[in-house]
């Protein structure tokens, strides 16, 4: 469960991070990281078209760079995006410095007030810096496509457990999540459209 559902002592510890909207309404948050991808990423527009559903895409500032292409087609489907850093790195790993650079050269092609950092992974000094200027974007459920070792069902089991309303939902947009991801997301956007969510937009 810490793994799909961030541990609650966090949101005390980057208080004012985004995990979760409350409402009256029966809202889903669909999210998605790590593209844009110009073999995934499209078909994941398609599906979204298929179903009418709007989502967020946190993007590496370095496929943006690489494929502007596929992350235009994405603006002009009406999602939203949000920045993942350049270069996708950790928090952890990096000075406050250099991480703030790397999130502003992406920034420079992304245009967003969102930012997701990677992982998760972020010093309490980088978190006070990205809140001066974007809005910093954790998640409620993350589905954990990208593990190779997980099935379909397993992962569809994941949202089936822990999704509820206000949940920020997170999917990957890569190869390393393709087959995962696009066998669970028709399935799960027909649950929760079973089950009278709405989809949100963040």
């Amino acid at each position: 469960m810490f793994i799909e559902r961030p541990f609650i002592l966090l949101k005390f510890y980057y208080k004012g991070a985004l995990w979760r909207i409350r409402s009256k309404e029966k809202t889903v948050y669909v999210t998605f990281d790590d593209g844009p991808d110009p073999d995934v990423t499209p078909k994941v527009l398609d599906i979204l078209d298929h179903y009418g559903v709007k989502a967020t895409f946190f993007c590496v500032g370095e496929n943006v760079h690489k494929h502007p292409e596929v992350f235009q087609e994405v603006l002009r489907r009406g999602h939203r995006v949000g920045n993942h850093t350049y270069n996708h790195i950790k928090g952890f790993d990096t000075s406050t410095g250099y991480y703030m650079r790397n999130v502003a050269k992406a920034d420079e092609l992304i245009h967003s007030d969102l930012v997701r950092p990677p992982y998760g992974r972020i010093k309490p000094s980088q978190f006070r810096e990205l809140k001066k200027k974007y809005r910093v974007v954790f998640w409620d459920v993350i589905t954990r496509d990208y593990n190779r070792h997980l099935s379909p069902n397993t992962v569809f089991r994941i949202i089936h457990w822990y999704c509820r309303g206000g949940s920020i939902v997170v999917f990957h947009d890569s190869k390393k999540a393709e087959k995962n991801m696009l066998a669970v997301l028709p399935r799960a956007i027909e649950f929760w459209q079973k089950k009278n969510y709405k989809f949100g937009l963040l």
